[in-house]
């Protein structure tokens, strides 16, 4: 993909194929409202990416339409498919399979568009936010939470609630880097490793895993 033709409104509208053209326009969708915020006119939009308003509705009926396609592309299609099958392996250790997820759940949302749409989604009290937690609830942590309750011999079993806990103080570790702009290490592998060991070993779950949990 031409990246001039999304980062420089001066630069010569070529004719694109319309499949091309419509993902210009999402990955210019992308990059704009998380800078600018889901408040963002289309005008502007269009503008930003050096082609008509009238062009842009061609492709998308309506602003939602718009916001719909980078919800998809931001969110939905970043979550692999295979990873609720590797949660539930009992194969594998738990403590493995959580380091497998979280490192590379990580590496998909660590980034300044992620981070920045879901902020301010929020803030405009958008309903991308929800939709996607509770995708993210079915998809991942419910089917996890099932996971660790089995693994926990403590008398006080982990619930929905703690998971919560261990997921937001990873998804924070990326919020500081791109919303507050404060130091993060470059690899989080560590911190993230150091979150799950505290909890796992707050519920007395075996750390290094036994071959059914």
């Amino acid at each position: 993909m031409n990246k001039t033709d999304i980062t420089d409104p001066k630069a010569k509208r070529r004719r694109l194929p319309p499949s091309e053209r419509r993902q210009q326009i999402v990955d210019g969708a992308v990059a704009f409202f998380a800078k600018v915020g889901l408040e963002g006119k289309t005008r502007d939009l269009a503008k930003h990416l050096g082609i008509t308003q009238s062009l842009l509705f061609k492709y998308f009926e309506n602003k939602e339409a718009l916001i719909e396609a980078v919800y998809a592309q931001v969110y939905i299609d970043r979550l692999s498919p295979e990873w609720p099958r590797r949660l539930i392996d009992r194969n594998v250790p738990l403590r493995s399979r959580l380091l497998a997820f979280y490192r590379d759940y990580s590496k998909l949302i660590f980034e300044y568009e992620w981070m920045r749409i879901f902020m301010f989604s929020g803030l405009a009290g958008a309903e991308l936010n929800r939709r996607y937690l509770e995708h993210l609830n079915k998809m991942i942590l419910g089917p996890l939470v099932n996971e660790i309750q089995a693994a926990s011999s403590s008398s006080m079993k982990p619930d929905m609630e703690d998971l919560w806990n261990l997921h937001g103080g990873i998804v924070y570790i990326g919020i500081r880097q791109h919303i507050y702009r404060m130091p993060c290490p470059e690899d989080p592998s560590l911190a993230i490793e150091h979150a799950v060991d505290r909890f796992l070993q707050a519920f007395s779950i075996e750390q290094n895993g036994s071959a059914n949990l």
